[in-house]
């Protein structure tokens, strides 16, 4: 088990934790962060580009004119691809570019993604933050005694004087344990977990 250095808000170590070794000690296969960042990207896209068919187009369906004899193109209503206000042909429909991949493929990403910046040392571990009040200046005095300026912090559970005091600082997220995810991870420089919960992501990737 890898031991790391329990922190306070103001840097100092209180203590130490163990963290296990299948989860924070994973062999990372790029293959599978690409797979599962991937397949994030994808699901977040609208994907609501579209255009009117002529199905789609308001207009009557009366034929404008007789089918032969007039020597003019045999379009049939003013709906026509033919004709300025007609419906478009090979337009864009709306779609849903989503899909999925296997739980377990999911959960070892996440392992290699936590795996990646523990071996960066990028992996920082607090035993919590003493929020009292919501204060974007007290939180900002702590991440500078922490020396961080781009982080993803993950809580046990809400956590709202944290949230909503760092909410308007660029470069900083917060994630309770049910939402972390692989491209977060990978997205911010560093990872703070507050201590209490360790056991809430071992509950979550040890299955």
């Amino acid at each position: 088990m890898a031991v790391v250095d329990v922190l306070n808000s103001k840097a100092e170590k209180v203590s130490q934790t163990d963290l296990a070794d299948s989860i924070f000690n994973v062999p990372v296969k790029p293959n599978i962060l690409h797979e599962v960042v991937t397949m994030q990207l994808a699901s977040r896209r609208s994907g609501s580009a579209s255009v009117k068919h002529r199905s789609d187009v308001k207009g009557s369906g009366r034929k404008l004119f007789r089918q032969k004899g007039t020597g003019r193109a045999r379009r049939g209503d003013v709906k026509s691809p033919l004709l300025r206000g007609g419906g478009s042909v090979f337009g864009p429909d709306s779609k849903s570019y989503s899909y999925k991949v296997p739980k377990k493929v999911k959960r070892l990403a996440l392992k290699m993604a936590l795996s990646t910046k523990l071996k960066e040392d990028n992996l920082i571990v607090i035993d919590e933050f003493d929020l009292d009040k919501i204060k974007t200046k007290e939180f900002l005095a702590m991440m500078d005694s922490l020396n961080i300026r781009n982080a993803l912090i993950i809580t046990e559970k809400k956590n709202e004087n944290l949230e909503l005091s760092s909410r308007n600082v660029p470069g900083v997220k917060v994630l309770r344990v049910e939402g972390m995810n692989v491209y977060d991870i990978l997205k911010y420089e560093n990872v703070v977990l507050l201590e209490s919960s360790i056991k809430s992501i071992e509950g979550r990737l040890l299955r």
